[in-house]
């Protein structure tokens, strides 16, 4: 036991019998964060960390180094209209990043400081949408991390806010019609016309005309449609044409409908299926030139473009124009087109490391690179709606800040377009690729990051997440930087479940597959060890979300493997994981414990089910957040009164609950303050002292 002992948790017999087979929930109870003796336990667990992390060595000094590396601000690529551009960028004093305009005289004025609109730091800009013209703004805020997001509009020239808020507009896209009078746009229904427990789900899709009330809204798609569907839409520039997507849940497919707007009203589009019930992901883009461009996964896990008529837009009429690549990822494309040559620049990722290559419009002959300014992540390529010769994008790695640099097709070069506004010494590094064989014999990549020369075993944090597609890139970070600089070494498993082989890659690590991700990351510890960079003595690992889960399956199927356990969000309680926060829209990446194989997937791996009274397990800290309206905290809760109640030797198991954050964006000084916390516990228990 620690030095304090764990606050008392009951335990009731709770037996429950699914499929035929017994499933024991001793800690259901915890399920109820209302519950007094639930808060009451959570108290105690707070005081706990309190005391326990208050007796740790060497927090001040991470947090003051996290809080340095992070007065690099941020910036992010601009979004034209016309000759305004519109952009985001955090400087060092900031706690969020701001949305900036830059008018068409060159003057630059902040149109949303979230600190402006709450000075707490509890509200985050979610999403914004300029209209075609540039002269309104749809966007979206939360409050204290719940992502319920709020929508408004705005008047961009003068700043005032001319409508909203309209609610119920959770990851809701914006499709402008032209002229800024109207817009379409994704809202669940009111819970009084859902489901008890349904609340998050069911949306529609609805034209809104500015000025006037939700209440007269047409409602376009999605009625008698799967509960859990998200929706996508989007306007072609010129209007003419409408596409609607649908995913249910988080599933790697859509169906997709497109409307000519020019036959039929925007209230009552005539749409028109381009793919329905097909297994691969597709989207859209109606060019400039008159011609649909289409990026897919269809036979294609690296995906390809294609190419079409706009009346013919179902996949019998595609033409390649850029086919699949053997071993590249196709993730992004941009069309420049005042060129005597038209090109189009494709966006690759090899091994997670991006790549822009420059191919002729018309044939897709490859005709050149744009160059980059190094082995990193390239995000947002875009050019301008109404065509040029220049590109923009995004670029960070892991020792520089998020730059945004401009490509000239007339000239070939890359030029620098803006830094991140903070002037920051950053730590030298080494980072070297590596590959190791899984336990099905299966080539993984790995990314290693450590001091220039460093040499024998030194405490390492593995990081992994291996799921929904995900990639792990290189970008810059503050806390891997600080922890790198501080003597450990830092490992980034490109695990089955994530992205960066592609779809195949993907669905290699979902479902019935979810077990080779969880031998993946065991097998890059093994590789760790056996290649001397660390010893299970000194080896954490760390994730979140549905890295969360993986560190749970690391520390209850390989205990012994590491000594110390970082877990944020975790999705830990496979079996009734559906029933809680967004868990229903995920059953198409996990399986669901309602069909009998699919309960027997996650039996078998569901950690909080998977502890057994007597083990030593690795020192661990769960990390959990009170507004987290995608994982519910409770899995933490859950997972940890077992860890405490199970374990078998002297290392602390830890609950950090946070209040008034959530799963997704929060103020810079929270960052820190999780950061340092979760730093200094891995490096207590892997013993980095300097």
């Amino acid at each position: 036991m620690t030095r304090q002992p764990y606050p008392p948790a009951r335990r009731d017999d709770l037996v429950e019998e699914i499929h035929g087979v017994p499933v024991a929930d001793p800690y259901r109870w915890l399920e109820d964060p209302g519950d007094p003796a639930v808060k009451e336990w959570l108290a105690a667990q707070e005081a706990l960390f309190a005391s326990e992390m208050g007796a740790l060595a060497g927090r001040e000094a991470f947090k003051s180094r996290i809080a340095e590396l992070l007065r690099s601000g941020s910036v992010g690529a601009p979004v034209w209209r016309g000759e305004r551009r519109l952009f985001m960028r955090r400087t060092p004093e900031q706690e969020h990043a701001v949305l900036y305009t830059v008018d068409p005289d060159g003057t630059e004025r902040a149109l949303l400081n979230p600190m402006a609109l709450d000075p707490t730091g509890l509200t985050t800009l979610d999403a914004w949408q300029p209209d075609k013209e540039g002269r309104l703004l749809a966007y979206q805020v939360s409050v204290g991390g719940d992502e319920e997001s709020s929508l408004y509009v705005m008047d961009i020239t003068f700043g005032d806010r001319i409508e909203g808020p309209i609610d119920r507009c959770r990851y809701s896209p914006i499709a402008w019609l032209p002229g800024g009078k109207a817009f379409y746009y994704v809202r669940r229904l009111p819970s009084t016309e859902v489901p008890e427990g349904e609340e998050q789900f069911h949306r529609r899709v609805y034209l809104h005309r500015v000025g006037t009330s939700t209440e007269e809204d047409a409602l376009i798609f999605g009625e008698g449609m799967e509960k859990t569907n998200y929706y996508g839409v989007a306007v072609s520039r010129d209007g003419r044409w409408l596409q609607i997507s649908a995913s249910q849940g988080t599933a790697p497919r859509n169906d997709l409908w497109v409307a000519d707007l020019s036959a039929s009203s925007p209230a009552a589009p005539d749409l028109v299926t381009v793919q329905e019930g097909v297994d691969a992901q597709t989207a859209l883009h109606f060019g400039r030139d008159g011609l649909l461009y289409v990026f897919t996964d269809l036979d294609a896990p690296r995906a390809r473009i294609c190419v079409t008529d706009p009346s013919t837009p179902r996949s019998e009429h595609w033409r390649d124009l850029i086919p699949q690549d053997a071993e590249a990822v196709l993730t992004d494309f941009a069309i420049l087109d005042d060129l005597e040559r038209p090109v189009m620049l494709a966006g690759w990722t090899r091994h997670a490391i991006s790549e822009i290559s420059v191919h002729d419009l018309v044939t897709g002959e490859r005709v050149g690179q744009v160059p980059t300014p190094g082995l990193g992540t390239i995000g947002g390529l875009a050019e301008r709606p109404e065509g040029g010769h220049e590109a923009w994008f995004g670029y960070t790695d892991n020792t520089t800040p998020p730059t945004v640099q401009r490509y000239d097709a007339r000239t070939g070069e890359t030029t620098l377009w803006a830094s991140s506004p903070g002037a920051v010494e950053v730590p030298a590094v080494d980072t070297r690729q590596e590959t190791y064989r899984s336990a099905d014999g299966t080539e993984v990549h790995l990314l290693v990051i450590s001091k220039p020369g460093a040499e024998g075993p030194r405490p390492t944090i593995l990081y992994g997440y291996g799921g929904f597609g995900i990639s792990m890139t290189p970008g810059y970070s503050a806390s891997i930087l600080t922890w790198v600089e501080a003597g450990g070494s830092y490992a980034i498993a490109q695990l089955r479940g994530g992205g960066e082989q592609g779809e195949e890659w993907h669905r290699a690590g979902m479902l019935a597959c979810k077990q080779n991700v969880y031998d993946d990351l065991h097998a890059a510890a093994e590789h760790l060890i056996a290649t001397g960079v660390t010893t299970a003595s000194r080896l954490a690992v760390s994730g979140g979300s549905n890295g969360g889960l993986l560190v749970g399956a690391a520390l209850t199927q390989r205990p012994e493997l590491y000594a110390a356990v970082a877990c944020s969000a975790p999705l830990l309680d496979m079996i009734r994981y559906e029933l809680f926060g967004l868990g229903a829209t995920w059953n198409v990446e996990y399986g669901s414990a309602s069909r009998p194989e699919e309960f027997a997937w996650l039996r078998a791996y569901s950690p909080y089910h998977h502890v057994r009274e007597g083990v030593a397990y690795p020192a661990t800290l769960f990390t959990v957040f009170q507004s987290d309206t995608r994982v519910h905290p409770l899995h933490a809760w859950k997972m940890c009164a077992a860890l405490q109640h199970a374990q078998g030797c002297d290392r602390p198991i830890l609950l950090r609950n946070e209040s008034e954050v959530g799963h997704g964006a929060r103020a810079v000084s929270r960052t820190v303050d999780l950061a340092a916390d979760q730093l200094t516990f891995l490096a207590h228990h892997t013993g980095l002292t300097s």
